[in-house]
């Protein structure tokens, strides 16, 4: 596709600045940037409430991913393009709400993540029928959903010390 015929904008959320285009598994890189980025941030510019911060970015991030998706969509002409990866971006940002931010809390919300980004229990795999981005985001917003309840089991019960 040529590039005039992109939105710019678009597609650099909905790639997460690229991040999309690295091989093998993009997902899992955008999963793993996340979780670098939001450990980077939440240690060295969040003192306090950073489960609120959580929150709110994985809020922002949804909506902004779900029109991103959608154009990135259209002008691709794909339903779910394997380089949108702002899905991801989302679905761990959720997984991470309320963990600890300790290196071993956050590859364990990363694995859990993946895991149900991947495998799609019930109901996630239908939740990707639903239209364009909305389609694109939810799956990913339900499998953090998912490994966030596992997280604070895991949190709660002190599994990793």
């Amino acid at each position: 596709m040529k590039a005039s015929k992109r939105t710019r904008s678009a597609w650099i959320v909905a790639t997460f600045f690229g991040i999309g285009d690295l091989k093998p598994g993009p997902g899992t890189w955008a999963s793993a940037a996340t979780a670098l980025l939001w450990w980077v941030l939440a240690t060295e510019v969040l003192v306090s409430h950073q489960w609120i911060a959580c929150i709110v970015l994985s809020f922002l991030v949804t909506v902004i991913g779900i029109r991103a998706s959608t154009i990135v969509a259209r002008e691709s002409g794909i339903d779910d393009p394997g380089f949108v990866v702002i899905d991801e971006v989302a679905g761990q940002l959720i997984a991470m709400i309320a963990v600890p931010v300790v290196w071993k809390y956050l590859l364990l919300s990363l694995i859990l993540f993946r895991v149900f980004d991947i495998t799609k229990p019930p109901p996630l795999r239908r939740l990707e029928r639903l239209p364009e981005g909305t389609g694109i985001m939810v799956d990913d917003v339900g499998a953090g959903i998912y490994a966030l309840i596992l997280m604070q089991v895991a949190v709660h019960l002190k599994v990793l010390g």
